[in-house]
């Protein structure tokens, strides 16, 4: 019997269609029609908006900037619902744990509201409340999206992929940040990692409260890192602000491999001259061999260091099928020439990304998602120095930091160890040198052994070798016609014109005639 959708789902679905008809998704979607439809379609679609800015290995960079300025502020739930919420996730009244709490919320997004409380013991804190039946919505939403994407006509968007499989990460993400406890311990491991940065600190986490509908933390009263004139009127230096800023945020990619990967001024507050970093439902994760390749790319670009930039890019990506070698060599060398001849002062590490990501995608190469969402963060800490401390450049704090690092001891003793088995393992395949040397020349001389060439030559060049060939082929045969023709002229074969035979007579010609069509053209591609 064949199973019947849900009446909700289906007008669900009318609504999709008709958002999507109204935009005129037929003709084509451009990065702004994107955006509208997403903001029309509701505070779930918003989210996943959000989620898909990140992903510039999927995306066009245009699609991507657009989709940063969906706004992260829609309607607020009732507060009825809040309070729903909590006592649901708590099983007791709302009064039992708070002493009170305002009603209007200091935000509303789409996954998420948060509220300014105080604790039954006093203490003030932020509350951070999951939309009543977010989940819920938001899995038949992605559902519908499954299906509406059968109904859409092809679309022009360079670097969409499988529509299907995108959404399903999509859903993935959006579970991970509905479940607050994945915050909690984000927070728990932020502050762990910047415990001995002076300058750096997170709000106190009441893991108590927390639950995986209800977030609870100490309420940060400081300033916004963008807001310059009240960060001035209280004695700040903004120079200051932001090389601090920016270091922290090296040392988080650098040497942590766990960055806050939304960045924007919202989430970066300053109070006591501490800088506080909130909001961490969303953070960025590199592997160890991630973060030795990206410090590796970073010190190429500082030293315009082209070939080292460039291993460091092939080494980072992954291919989804073999690549056209020549032209991701041209593509990445012409990139990186133009960027190793600017002032080292002047560099936008947040545009070198980007435009490395869309060079990556047009050669077929998927990079490592957290290296997509270090593309976002570069781009959002980028926007705020430049606001606030324009002085200040991302590539030589990065290359400070670096410097600062190959001086430690720690790092010296890696370096050492790392050398030290590099030198134990060459020497000991140097042994195996005579023996394979040995077997390799047994082979050949045993017709065992034979080599593969895989060349790869320019059109140009495969042009001119084509021409050449040609010409040699029909010089050859010139040469052959002529050699052919004389031997008959000796012989008293029949019928003869001009007292030869006939048909040496012919050759004759026909070598003549093709000696004049190679050297006219030869005269007409020297002309070219």
């Amino acid at each position: 019997m064949r199973k019947e959708v849900p009446a909700a789902n289906g007008t669900r679905l009318k609504e999709i269609m008709s958002v999507l008809k109204k935009h005129g998704i037929a003709r084509g979607v451009t990065p702004e029609k994107l955006r509208l439809i997403l903001e029309d379609l509701g505070p779930t679609y918003i989210k996943l908006g959000q989620i898909m800015s990140m992903h510039s290995d999927v995306l066009p960079k245009r699609y991507c900037e657009e989709l940063m300025r969906l706004r992260s502020d829609v309607s607020p739930m009732p507060f009825a619902q809040v309070k729903e919420v909590i006592e649901m996730a708590y099983s007791c009244p709302l009064t039992e744990v708070f002493q009170e709490m305002d009603e209007t919320p200091l935000g509303s997004a789409s996954i998420a509201q948060v509220h300014k409380a105080v604790l039954e013991s006093g203490e003030k804190v932020v509350v951070k409340v999951q939309r009543q039946g977010i989940y819920g919505t938001m899995s038949r939403d992605i559902g519908l999206l499954h299906r509406a994407v059968r109904f859409l006509p092809p679309v022009n968007m360079k670097g969409l992929v499988d529509l299907d499989l995108v959404l399903d990460e999509l859903w993935n993400v959006a579970q991970e940040e509905m479940n607050f406890l994945n915050e909690a311990s984000n927070m728990e491991e932020f502050g762990k990692l910047n415990r001995d940065v002076a300058f750096v600190d997170v709000p106190v986490l009441y893991r108590e409260y927390t639950t995986g509908q209800v977030l609870v933390m100490e309420y940060i009263d400081g300033f916004g890192i963008d807001e310059k004139e009240k960060l001035l009127e209280n004695g700040y230096d903004l120079d200051e602000a932001g090389a601090k800023l920016a270091d922290n945020y090296i040392k988080q990619i650098m040497e942590d491999g766990f960055f806050h990967a939304d960045p924007h001024p919202g989430n970066v507050k300053v109070r006591d001259g501490k800088i506080i970093w909130i909001d961490m439902g969303m953070m960025g994760r590199l592997s160890a061999r991630d973060k030795e390749l990206i410090a590796r790319a970073v010190q190429g670009v500082a030293e315009n260091d082209v070939g080292e930039i460039l291993e460091s890019v092939m080494a980072l990506g992954e291919f989804k099928e073999k690549p056209d070698q020549s032209r991701l060599y041209a593509d990445i060398g012409n990139l990186l020439t133009k960027y190793g001849t600017t002032d080292i002062g002047k560099i936008d590490i947040a545009r070198i990304m980007e435009d490395l990501m869309e060079v990556m995608k047009d050669n077929k190469i998927i990079m490592p998602h957290g290296l997509t969402m270090l593309a976002r963060g570069m781009s959002h800490m980028e926007g705020v120095l430049a606001d606030i401390s324009p002085k200040i450049n991302m590539v030589e704090v990065a290359s400070a930091r670096m410097a600062g690092s190959l001086l430690s001891w720690e790092n010296w003793k890696k370096e050492l160890k790392s050398g030290g088995i590099s030198i134990y393992r060459s020497i000991h395949k140097a042994l195996d040198i005579p023996a394979l040397a040995a077997d390799l020349l047994r082979g050949f001389l045993k017709g065992q052994n034979r080599i593969n060439l895989d060349v790869h030559a320019t059109e140009d060049l495969s042009e001119m070798l084509t021409r050449l060939i040609k010409k040699l082929v029909m010089g050859f045969l010139v040469t052959a016609l002529l050699i052919s023709s004389s031997i008959l002229c000796t012989t008293d074969m029949k019928p003869k014109i001009w007292g030869i035979p006939a048909l040496g007579a012919f050759g004759y010609l026909l070598a003549l005639g093709l000696a004049v069509w190679i050297f006219l053209s030869h005269i007409h591609s020297r002309k070219k």
